[in-house]
């Protein structure tokens, strides 16, 4: 037996199809599965789209707050590096407008300003020179040997001469180190002009961009119009190496895009050009590091709604379950009272008719009785019969026979007489005995040894007679079918400890009840003879005639050893539950 047959409803077994499921009103299946099904659809629904609703929307706004996130500490990044060029830029500036030109090239002077602005601004400043209007270093003071260079080829020269002011992407030079010059143009009173040049190197922006709260495994750098990294990355390669990613496209305001790696990772990009720069500073989250928090919050989602789902589904089921079983139940005690009226009225009949026909046979048995005398009598006058003695024995042997007739009529009119419902003083033993004669002629063709114990003697009590007769000829029949031919059947009769009832124990050596169906025998049309003409009502009537006359049963049974039913009844059932 597997484990679904333990918690498999017993309407599961009533098929359209099946024996005798034209009996019942309804199709239980179909009502447990529309039930489940509609319930469920109902219950279902709104909660999945509520949670896919709260899922979508919950993830949009882990999205959004994480592109605001980025979109704030770039915009706030870019001020800071704005503001650290700016102020590096106006420092020169100050120095170009504050010094006479020709002051600017005394080394000493240069030397007294450069240790001046390192101590302001706290390094990044590597080195000053100025250079004249022919491109050649007139000054230089710094670590490194740059005095008399010719820059007048330089790119970035030109842009000085022409703009004014010039700041430089980071590059090698002849220093051969990555750094980073600004320059202001000084004009002189002769009309010509010479250029203030400063060299920052790109230690600042790294410490800037590495003290940055990324979060996760995030990555901060700049680059330029080109793509060339500006500053180091933990991802896209190292100082003045071209990145991986594509230049994002110029914007004047902080944008935050999708994007994908080499290595097609999803990535989060935040950027902005970095105004009067050649930068644009750029902030790279991977999506499944931003994401983690979010996934967590979905897993609770997802939990949640699994959890609710089984809930709920365990509560249609159950609530299906309990309600369709409570029809079946309704149903079978529907038939079952149908079937103990027609079992009612079926006695009825036969008692009217055994009546009659006890009353038409007690006629002619009387004739045959008084005529078989009246030759007996004969018999015994005349000598010539008197002493035949094969005469005599078959005259004895048709009194004998008439005399055996009248006792069954005689049981046919006092099973008539039991039919209806009244409450006497009965005696147990002799109703038992009574009962058994019904099934005398069985028990002799079988084999069947009864044995009767009552104790004491003459135990009485007041109940419906015709009720008890039922009962103990319902149960006898019972075990008559379960033993063998040759078995035993034993009647004891006692009186029960602690009340005046009565116990009466009916108990056989037959097949026994097999353990997993023990606790269904007095359910209507459950049968353990199915197929040996077993109809299931038999124990279910005497169940209920029990409990009519304020009884209960009780059964213990064990497979090849045999069953003994219990039975105990009050002394006086009394006229109200009679009438009840």
């Amino acid at each position: 037996m597997t484990w679904l047959s333990h918690i498999k409803p017993d309407f599961w077994s009533v098929r359209p199809n099946s024996p005798g499921a034209s009996r019942y009103m309804f199709n239980y299946r179909r009502i447990w599965k529309w039930s489940v099904l509609l319930t469920g659809i109902v219950s279902l629904i709104p909660l999945i789209f509520i949670t896919l609703v709260d899922y979508k929307v919950t993830e949009q706004a882990f999205e959004s707050e994480f592109r605001l996130r980025a979109a704030r500490l770039v915009s706030n990044t870019r001020r800071v590096v704005g503001f650290f060029l700016t102020e590096r830029r106006a420092a020169l500036d100050f120095i170009a407008r504050d010094n006479d030109p020709q002051a600017l090239t005394d080394p000493a002077r240069l030397a007294h300003i450069l240790e001046g602005l390192q101590k302001s601004f706290g390094g990044g400043f590597m080195d000053l020179g100025v250079i004249g209007a022919d491109g050649q270093q007139k000054t230089y003071v710094g670590p490194f040997s740059l005095q008399d260079k010719d820059y007048h080829e330089q790119a970035w020269f030109q842009m000085v001469v022409d703009r004014g002011v010039y700041v430089s992407d980071v590059f090698l030079g002849f220093r051969q180190v990555p750094h980073l010059i600004i320059a202001i143009r000084q004009n002189m009173a002769n009309g010509s002009f010479q250029v203030l040049r400063a060299s920052l190197g790109i230690g600042p922006f790294e410490d800037l961009l590495s003290n940055m709260e990324l979060g996760g495994l995030g990555d901060a750098f700049m680059v330029n119009g080109r793509g060339v990294l500006q500053t180091n990355s933990r991802y896209f390669g190292r100082v003045l190496e071209p990145m991986s990613l594509p230049v994002p496209e110029y914007h004047p305001s902080t944008q935050v895009v999708d994007g994908l790696s080499s290595t097609g990772e999803k990535l989060q990009i935040g950027y902005c050009f970095i105004e009067d720069t050649p930068f644009i500073l750029m902030i790279v989250k991977k999506n499944q590091d931003l994401m983690r928090a979010w996934h967590r919050t979905r897993l609770e989602l997802i939990l949640f709604l699994v959890f609710s789902v089984t809930l709920i589904l365990g509560v249609i089921l159950g609530t299906a379950t309990y309600m369709v079983h409570n029809i079946h139940l309704a149903d079978e005690k529907r038939l079952m009272s149908l079937h103990h009226l027609e079992y009612s009225n079926k006695l009825a009949s036969i008692g009217r008719m055994a009546a009659s026909v006890a009353h038409e046979i007690n006629n002619p048995l009387a004739i045959i009785n008084e005529k078989a005398g009246l030759i007996k009598d004969l018999f015994t006058i005349k000598q010539l019969y008197a002493g035949d003695a094969k005469l005599n024995s078959l005259v004895d042997s048709i009194l004998a026979s008439v005399k055996r007739a009248g006792k069954i009529t005689k049981r046919l009119l006092t099973f008539a007489r039991n039919l209806e419902a009244t409450v006497e003083g009965v005696q147990l033993d002799e109703l038992v005995r009574e009962v058994f004669s019904f099934v005398d002629k069985e028990a002799q063709v079988r084999d069947i040894h009864i044995e009767v114990d009552v104790s004491p003697p003459g135990v009485a009590i007041r109940s419906d007679r015709g009720k008890l007769q039922q009962i103990f000829l319902n149960i006898v029949n019972n075990a008559f079918a379960a033993v063998e031919d040759g078995g035993h059947l034993r009647v004891k009769v006692r009186h029960e400890e602690g009340n005046d009832g009565v116990v009466l124990s009916f108990c056989d050596d037959g097949c026994g009840i097999p353990p997993e169906d023990v606790h269904r025998i007095f359910e209507p049309f459950f049968s353990t003879k199915t197929g040996k003409g077993g109809t299931g009502l038999g124990l279910s009537i005497t169940y209920n005639l029990v409990h009519e006359i304020g009884g209960r049963i009780e059964v213990v049974s064990e497979v090849g050893k045999g069953t003994c039913f219990t039975i105990h009844l009050p002394n006086d059932i009394g006229h109200e539950r009679m009438k009840a």
